[in-house]
Order: C-alpha cells, then sequence, then structure tokens
C-alpha cells in the first residue's frame, strides 16, 4: 500500500502549467514544508515535500492556495527516473495528490483571499456567500 498523509504549510504559491493534450489538464506543483519530530533534544527539522496535483485538485490550488497556507494532503509517493540537459540520471520523490484539506484559519498566512475580504474569521474559514458552487474549494 503506496499512500502518505502530510501536514504542513506551502513553500511559495502553486507553480501552474497545463498538459500539451487534446483535452489539456491542469497540473499544479507545490512544496509543502514539513515538520518533523525531533532530530536532537529541543530540535525540530522540516521537510520540504514536493506535490503534484492534477486536474480538479490542481485547479483548486490555483485558485486557492497560496504561500503560507497550511494544509493536509493525502496521495502516494512516486519516485520516477529522468535524464537532465546534460544526460545525468536523476530520480524525483514527489507525492501524488489525492486529496487536499484546507487547516488553520485564515488569517494564518497573514494574506486574504478576494472572496472573503472584509469578513470576520472568528476562528473559522469564511466564505463569501454571493459565490458561486463552482467557485467554493469544496
Amino acid at each position: 500500500m503506496n499512500k502518505i498523509t502530510l501536514l504542513g504549510r506551502l513553500v511559495r504559491d502553486p507553480e501552474i502549467r497545463y498538459s500539451n493534450s487534446a483535452q489539456p489538464t491542469t497540473i499544479a506543483r507545490y512544496t509543502l514544508a514539513v515538520k518533523r519530530k525531533y532530530a536532537k533534544e529541543g530540535q525540530q527539522d522540516t521537510d520540504f515535500i514536493d506535490c503534484v496535483a492534477f486536474g480538479k485538485s490542481a485547479e483548486l490550488a490555483e485558485k486557492w492556495l497560496l504561500k503560507g497556507k497550511q494544509m493536509l494532503v493525502v496521495g502516494n509517493l512516486q519516485i520516477r527516473l529522468y535524464e537532465d540537459k546534460e544526460g545525468n540520471k536523476r530520480k524525483v520523490s514527489e507525492v501524488i495528490i489525492e486529496e487536499q484539506h484546507f487547516v488553520g484559519s485564515k488569517s494564518d498566512t497573514g494574506e486574504t483571499h478576494p472572496a472573503t475580504q472584509g469578513q470576520s474569521n472568528n476562528g473559522f474559514y469564511p466564505i463569501n456567500e454571493s459565490l458561486e458552487d463552482e467557485d467554493l474549494p469544496f
């Protein structure tokens, strides 16, 4: 079984691309900073884990994810080999996203999304009720 669950913060805004096929697919790449249990007494280490989302998950990432946002993601680990421009063999590990969940309050990032500006969060993630159903992140 290959299943991975991560809780971390986005290192930067997602990088968005589109496949070159007859029906283009949205692809989102982002890196999560995930704290690891203590490496030495009193210290925490952080792992930076590359994540890739496709289709609807990528569209959600494009629309709603921002640098610093805390996320819980579920997916599977993929390790792939490729050759770089100089002909060197490279190995990449990345998590292919199956599920993405918002964690924490909107104030965690210090930024506000245009759909929620001017609203108090009171510990909840506010959603502007004037949005259409397809604009909601869930």
